[in-house]
């Protein structure tokens, strides 16, 4: 044949079209010239060709019909066409159409013009086989299939979306999908206000074939996903496989040379599954989503999920995929509604009395106050004995006050005849809160002492002798009793140890008698003068002591300030 025939059958194998007088086969994967234009990937990238037996995935633009072709050379031949769409709802069609004949002109060999015989493919309606409308994965299966050119047309009509097909003449014995049991559905166990475990009958392609397969399982709160396909798409719009290719080209990510056919082996004799090729393009990061979650657990077909929110209702889907091809299969999904936390029991705040509350880590607890009498003012008192709390509080619905609280605090809240008043308390994460509240419309009748803003313990350095020390600290106007304990820690004593034992809430009364220095009343209504010293004696030299100073107002509540670590001298 004429050395200048070799373009015109490489433009041949585009159209799917011969191009010589002589009868010609379609280009097919056995053949010599096929197996050497594969071997150039950039051949195929903007190509309408669906190879044989690998998947391939491509992308649609919004209202633009797509169009695949591919060859059945002999009649009878078992064919099997896959279509899974990825985000969207796809329409497509499948067609046949007659081989078109062969040029005229006896004994010419001119063959027709390129540009008319592709529209002649165009032109022709061929006979519909197949359509689908919708975004389940569907396909068309027929054991006895005649000979002729196929199309496949594919068309988006709701957004710009990517989508994948698989087509094949040897579906029997390719298999790439695995398969589901008898019973595809997931089942739901067991149920819990933050957890739910889910179980499936395992697939056949890993418990009769002993084939490699792993689950993955997907939990949304939006709907069930009808494939994996649709739940990456959904998990990050940035993943390589969702670029949007120029107008114009055909995204084709799929590489010829790992598809694991060689070109001496014939088209039946192929091993399957071939090599999952790479993604063209950048390297995908997924942004993970808070609504989607997707987790591949191995081969197990049990699993719990955990942190979920309670009375929500999640969706569950489970798909197995071959663990060499990365082609999966949908079991049917199911949906369930997480159990109710368990009702808060509100506590009632009376009136001037102080009340112990404990809030669970990351727990809540709610209190009432419903004020007897007509009030101008209500006045909180919050003392975080532990870490920080968030409190918020509502009157007659209405937000008045939302803070984090450490320490002890004091609100005011503006009065209104007949309202209630709701505080929240809201945990942290570290840990569990216990905390002292006092809501009162009196407050100068009230439990808790009255604090000076600064509650730090001050030592002298220049005081300190090998066995005594010398501190200060702050009172108020008002007259109320001091305590101070000491008690003696290691050198290497850190802020940590002081935290641990750093209960703000813990009275005098759980301190050891030893421990105790002294016990003294002061006030002064001038508050620069209100301040007092104490000499603590009978120490040892060289050692630390931890010093503790607690106030106790007239309703018998103590407050302890902040805790200090003082040194004596070694040598005198």
């Amino acid at each position: 044949m004429h050395q200048g025939m070799v373009p015109l059958r490489w433009c041949m194998l585009w159209l799917l079209l011969p191009l010589s007088s002589r009868t010609q086969k379609l280009p097919t994967r056995d053949e010599e010239l096929f197996q050497m234009q594969i071997r150039d990937k950039a051949f195929f990238h903007d190509s309408s060709v669906i190879p044989d037996g690998a998947e391939i995935s491509s992308y649609l633009f919004r209202d633009t019909p797509k169009r695949y072709f591919f060859v059945v050379e002999e009649d009878n031949t078992p064919l099997s066409v896959t279509v899974t769409p990825c985000d969207a709802p796809l329409e497509w069609k499948l067609s046949l159409q007659e081989l078109p004949e062969e040029a005229s002109g006896e004994g010419s060999g001119d063959p027709e013009p390129l540009d008319q015989q592709k529209q002649q493919i165009i032109n022709e309606e061929g006979t519909e086989l197949f359509s689908y409308k919708g975004n389940d994965v569907e396909y068309f299966i027929s054991s006895s299939s005649p000979s002729g050119l196929y199309q496949l047309e594919l068309l988006s009509t709701e957004k710009d979306t990517h989508f994948k097909v698989y087509a094949t003449t040897t579906p029997e014995s390719d298999q790439p999908y695995p398969d589901l049991p008898y019973d595809p559905r997931v089942d739901v166990t067991s149920l819990g206000r933050t957890t739910v475990t889910l179980a499936w009958k395992p697939s056949p392609t890993a418990s009769v074939l002993k084939q490699p397969v792993q689950y993955c399982v997907v939990i949304s709160r939006e709907h069930n996903f009808k494939s994996l396909c649709a739940v990456e798409a959904r998990l990050s719009a940035d993943d390589a496989f969702m670029l949007a290719p120029k107008p114009g080209l055909d995204f084709s990510p799929f590489d010829f040379a790992h598809f694991g056919f060689a070109a001496e082996s014939s088209a039946k004799e192929r091993s399957f599954p071939p090599k999952p090729s790479a993604k063209l393009g950048r390297q995908a990061h997924s942004r993970p989503r808070a609504d989607i979650q997707k987790v591949c657990i191995g081969n197990k077909n049990i699993f719990t999920v955990s942190d979920l929110k309670p009375d929500t209702q999640y969706y569950f889907d489970v798909f197995v995929a071959n663990s060499d091809s990365n082609m999966s299969t949908a079991y049917l999904g199911t949906f369930a509604r997480t159990k109710e936390e368990a009702r808060q029991k509100t506590v009632e705040l009376k009136d001037g009395k102080v009340t112990d509350v404990f809030v669970k880590r990351k727990g809540a607890k709610f209190l009432r106050f419903a004020p007897v009498s007509s009030h101008q003012k209500v006045t909180f008192f919050v003392h975080s004995c532990l870490d920080a709390v968030q409190i918020q509080v509502r009157r007659d619905g209405k937000l008045l006050l939302s803070q984090n609280v450490e320490g002890i605090r004091q609100f005011q809240l503006r009065g209104k005849p007949k309202a209630k008043y709701l505080m929240r308390l809201k945990g942290n994460k570290k840990g569990a809160s216990m905390l002292k509240i006092l809501a009162t419309t009196r407050p100068s009748k009230q439990s808790f002492p009255s604090l000076p803003e600064d509650r730090r313990i001050k030592a002298f350095d220049k005081l300190r002798t090998c066995t005594s020390v010398t501190v200060a600290w702050l009172g108020t106007q008002e007259r109320n009793k001091f305590c101070i304990y000491k008690k003696e820690v290691d050198d290497n004593y850190n802020e940590d140890q002081k935290k641990r034992e750093q209960n703000q809430c813990l009275g005098p009364d759980t301190r050891k008698k030893s421990e105790k220095v002294l016990c003294k009343y002061f006030h002064s209504q001038n508050l620069q003068k209100a301040v007092t010293t104490e000499t603590i004696k009978g120490l040892q030299p060289g050692k630390s002591y931890l010093l503790d100073v607690y106030v106790t107002g007239h309703g018998g509540h103590s407050v302890k300030y902040q805790s200090k670590v003082v040194k004596t001298r070694k040598f005198c």
